[in-house]
């Protein structure tokens, strides 16, 4: 398989979009480690954990490993990239998939969310490849995929339809977003003699997934009816392929780069 040998972090992957991506390069022959802070549900709204993520990869009979990750602690991202060292002795992918919204408006969000947005959106983001870095260049390469939206698309000068007003997304996602992209872009010029790639994925439209669908879900009777990421897991593994010197400081979305691969689109499928 074309990822056989490669060790991957997958960020954020306890469900949705980061599990549907760890459970496609471990089928492309990756070995997986399944980070994010679920080990058990408590809400039946986010169904998925880290275990379960990692027992649907090993049923499949590929490799993976859950590990425990706050991205909001630095030293949690540093334990964690350790261990997946300590572990397999290498690491060669990382995708980075953790997001977080925070409720209200610009006058009425509290301190707090803003730091926690922050923390989660573009901090992680940060501390994450500055602690993959040393390990890639150690040997001679690697991929880092960071996962953004359609959100970063900026609305241009005014004046705004009601549709450009009411754009989905919180007060932060998008801009942050958009920080993120130009950031990657920036970390792709710097390492690629280093034969590091650094590419930014986002999915066409919307991914029903359960973070997406978690604010108007409801408690008691929740839709589980989730949708799969396979085209931003078919994606990842195609960005993961490619020569480090021939694909980076790319701003892609899933189904676009599918289709110019010559790729047939899967999804997304309940």
């Amino acid at each position: 398989m074309a990822l056989d040998g490669k060790v991957a972090l997958v960020a954020g992957a306890s469900r949705g979009i980061g599990a549907d991506i760890a459970k496609y390069l471990a089928r492309a022959g990756a070995k997986v480690a399944v980070c994010a802070r679920t080990e058990e549900v408590k809400d039946p709204r986010l169904p998925g954990t880290i275990h379960s993520v990692t027992k649907e990869i090993t049923d499949e009979g590929g490799e993976a490993v859950a590990i425990v990750l706050n991205m909001r602690d630095p030293q949690s991202i540093k334990d964690t990239v350790a261990k997946v060292i300590d572990h397999w002795g290498k690491l060669d992918i990382l995708v980075n998939n953790a997001a977080i919204f925070v409720p209200g408006n610009l006058e009425t969000v509290r301190e707090n969310h803003i730091d926690l947005s922050l923390e989660v959106n573009v901090r992680s983001y940060i501390l994450t490849m500055r602690e993959v870095i040393p390990h890639m260049k150690a040997a001679g390469g690697g991929h880092i995929v960071n996962i953004s939206s359609r959100g970063a698309i900026p609305l241009g000068p005014g004046p705004y339809t009601d549709d450009q007003k009411s754009r989905g997304g919180d007060i932060f996602y998008g801009g942050e977003k958009a920080m993120l992209e130009g950031f990657s872009q920036r970390m792709a010029a710097s390492y690629q003699d280093d034969g590091i790639s650094v590419n930014v994925l986002s999915p066409e439209g919307r991914v029903a997934t359960a973070g997406n669908m978690y604010a108007s879900n409801d408690r008691e009777n929740p839709d589980t009816n989730f949708e799969t990421a396979d085209d931003m897991g078919q994606a990842t593994v195609w960005i993961c392929e490619q020569p480090t010197e021939a694909f980076t400081g790319q701003v892609t979305y899933d189904k676009d780069l599918l289709n110019k691969a010559g790729i047939p689109l899967k999804g997304p499928f309940h």
